[in-house]
């Protein structure tokens, strides 16, 4: 029996695999789960493992935070090791964070083959730890999954070699078959919020969180929006928050600081608000899903659809462009369909058993 081993270690990796390992199950083909502990506070790991009834990993590689070079480092030497004794047959990463492109690495240094979901995205700035990351593991995949056509176009542009497969977002056959946890539920009393009558905020790009005028300006934003901004924090942001000394910022009445949350509860919340600022490539697309006009809190996005479809604008942390763009009425009505129409797990589970049927060693 053929083995994949499937390499998670952040949020948006949790989300993205969660669809997959259960269209994967209608398939006669050892599974194991990898958690490599890029993430491992609860409200950025645990909670994702029990909302979305994720089996629990069958090694946690407790690599934790540090540098991006801390982090490739441990993930390589920790997960090696995992390889060198148990060899499957493919190694499926998702994204654009250490752990995906650390992971790409080791697979190929083993002598395994590599699958990438979320391939051929770009954001052309090699100076952005994402950036880095795809261009890592797309450099080492064998098979790529793509969401967009963008994407698609990207690779074959490059004559990536390996097999490449339109597949769409799994993220969005999450939230296809999940409108029973997003449809209107009541917004918690304590955050004060009239549905409609709200902004929903992330920011923890290194971007925004490594510089003090960027992560000000940001905020800044959230304090003079025209609704009540709700915030979730971010570990990274708190911790820039404090070094910078812009705690003050955090008390302003006009924005609303909570933890971290879980996927489904921050479903319900862009799907009630009235726009979105983020910086988070997955915030962008989730917003996109929901109708809900989306300002990029970054000099670029690799979701182009969004942007070309009207349906967001890339403002970074310019103040006066945020603060103009918010007074705008978008029309968002036009179909939300450029990431996949909810039967992206299935096509991807089918091509990774197209490979292995076929599949050959690849030369390191």
């Amino acid at each position: 029996m053929k083995k994949v081993y499937f390499v998670v270690g952040a949020r948006p990796q949790f989300i993205k695999a969660a669809p997959i390992l259960v269209a994967m199950r209608q398939y006669p083909v050892a599974m194991k789960l990898i958690h490599t502990g890029q993430h491992y506070d609860y409200n950025l790991s645990d909670i994702f493992f029990d909302e979305l009834e994720m089996p629990k990993p069958d090694y946690n590689l407790d690599c934790g935070s540090g540098t991006s070079t801390e982090q490739y480092l441990s993930v390589l030497s920790r997960l090696t090791q995992v390889l060198m004794h148990d060899r499957p047959d493919l190694i499926v990463v998702f994204g654009d964070t250490n752990s995906t492109g650390a992971a790409a690495l080791s697979a190929r240094f083993n002598g395994i083959a590599v699958a990438h979901v979320e391939a051929g995205l770009r954001e052309f700035d090699k100076n952005i730890p994402e950036e880095i990351n795809k261009l890592v593991a797309d450099a080492l995949a064998d098979l790529y999954f793509c969401p967009s056509t963008t994407a698609v176009e990207q690779l074959e542009g490059c004559k990536a070699d390996g097999r490449i497969i339109h597949s769409g977002d799994p993220v969005i056959d999450l939230l296809v078959t999940g409108s029973k946890y997003t449809d209107r539920p009541e917004l918690p009393a304590e955050y004060g919020l009239t549905p409609g009558k709200y902004i929903f905020a992330t920011c923890h790009r290194q971007s925004n969180t490594n510089h003090q005028s960027a992560l000000e300006n940001v905020l800044r934003i959230f304090a003079n929006a025209h609704l009540p901004v709700l915030f979730p924090v971010h570990p990274r942001t708190m911790k820039a928050i404090h070094r910078f000394g812009l705690e003050h910022y955090l008390r302003d009445k006009n924005i609303k600081v909570i933890e971290p949350i879980g996927f489904w509860v921050t479903q319900a919340l862009i799907s009630q608000c009235e726009r979105v600022l983020t910086d988070s490539g997955g915030i962008i697309k989730e917003a996109y899903f929901h109708g809900k006009y989306v300002l990029v809190l970054d000099n670029q996005t690799e979701w182009v659809e969004v942007i070309r479809e009207g349906k967001g604008i890339v403002c970074g942390t310019d103040y006066k462009m945020a603060i103009d763009n918010l007074k705008n009425k978008p029309d968002t009505s036009s179909p939300n369909t450029a990431l996949g129409d909810g039967t992206a797990s299935i096509k991807i589970a089918k091509g990774i058993m197209e490979f292995l049927e076929g599949i050959h060693s690849p030369s390191v």
